[in-house]
């Protein structure tokens, strides 16, 4: 006993001492010192990324939450308003052979009728943008689901990126940025500050459950498609390093600016200002809109309207707001670090933007 004893206390002083070093030595780890400088990332670098990510939550504590979701009921007839189910799973990508695979969950309308407008919210896509997820769950508990469901059918996706949620990583766990995996086969223009990227287990998941278990629905036949987003100050601390360092490009050191506050990201391909209007006006309740920066620009984009940029078609770049045909398509951009607003902004600004979205639209369909 007192050696079965000793060795438990030992194997407990070597892990808090590997954590410690870890702890100690975390800068080793950040991205942008991970690899070759002016090399690409080989197998092993994506391999030491993935192994330092360190998990800072639960998925599986989130998966119940969306999953209780299929026990809202209309608070008049006691109908049934969403029915939840499982699209896939992403296996969990660590060497622990008892880790199990994330389910991947979807809410969608029960009574889906063919009379009524297809509304489609992704969240989480980017699984560190907290709000993202919140702000789609939110919208479904938040008490205008019943009043939406009576005029749209509505598809909620609230956590596309499940390992990306628990790490608070932008990336996939195979070091691939989701929403520019739309589409693999897009066009890379050199110097373009969005490009597309090789397909994940993430896009495939969910471009399989729209082509076949949401197959009735085409790619035409949605109405309108909001991404749910943030800008944060680990875009530029860490990310951008990130992806420099993975593409063997100069890590300069420089950061960009943040916008500080909530906009919208436009395709030059389907603008709808009057849409875009509608939804900043119902976010201005909530919080306060980034403004332009000096140059006039928001992330160094060209700005549309006030709060919105403007950006080549997104089904080119690979980002799944593109995943539709939805004419009524956006990404939404909170900054949950500013000073001038709090998580539950950030998370009822996310509900504002849908709410505006769709009460515009049911003045114009």
């Amino acid at each position: 006993t007192t050696m079965k004893l000793s060795h438990r206390f030992a194997t407990a002083a070597l892990i808090m001492t590997s954590i410690s070093s870890i702890t100690q030595t975390s800068d080793a780890y950040h991205p942008s010192k991970i690899g070759t400088p002016g090399k690409s990332w080989g197998v092993d670098d994506y391999k030491l990324w993935r192994d330092t990510r360190i998990k800072s939550r639960c998925y599986f504590d989130l998966a119940p939450r969306i999953q209780a979701l299929d026990e809202i009921t209309c608070s008049k007839t006691n109908a049934k308003l969403f029915e939840v189910v499982q699209y896939g799973e992403l296996p969990h990508m660590v060497d622990d052979t008892t880790a199990k695979n994330f389910p991947l969950f979807a809410v969608r309308s029960a009574d889906w009728s063919s009379k009524k407008p297809n509304v489609f919210v992704t969240g989480g896509v980017h699984g560190y943008e907290t709000s993202g997820v919140e702000g789609a769950i939110l919208f479904l508990t938040g008490g205008k689901a019943a009043h939406y469901s009576e005029h749209f059918n509505i598809l909620v996706v609230p956590c596309v990126s499940p390992w990306g949620y628990e790490r608070i990583q932008r990336w996939t766990a195979k070091g691939t940025d989701p929403n520019r995996s739309f589409n693999p086969d897009g066009e890379i223009v050199e110097g373009r500050s969005f490009n597309p990227e090789p397909e994940t287990h993430e896009s495939a998941a969910l471009i399989r459950f729209l082509r076949e278990d949401m197959g009735h629905v085409s790619q035409d036949d949605w109405t309108c498609h909001l991404d749910l987003h943030e800008t944060t100050d680990t875009d530029e601390t860490e990310f951008r390093p990130a992806k420099n360092a993975r593409d063997g490009k100069p890590i300069d050191g420089e950061k960009g600016e943040i916008p500080d506050g909530f906009y919208l990201v436009q395709d030059v391909t389907s603008p709808t200002p009057e849409w875009f209007t509608a939804m900043m006006d119902s976010v201005k309740k909530v919080t306060h809109i980034a403004p332009a920066d000096s140059e006039g620009k928001i992330i160094g984009e060209s700005v549309s309207q006030e709060g919105v940029i403007a950006i080549p078609n997104k089904k080119s770049l690979g980002l799944c707001a593109g995943v539709t045909n939805a004419k009524y398509r956006t990404t939404t951009e909170v900054y949950p670090d500013s000073p001038n607003a709090t998580p539950e902004q950030c998370n009822l600004a996310q509900v504002a933007c849908i709410e505006g979205a769709l009460e515009h639209l049911l003045s114009v369909l």
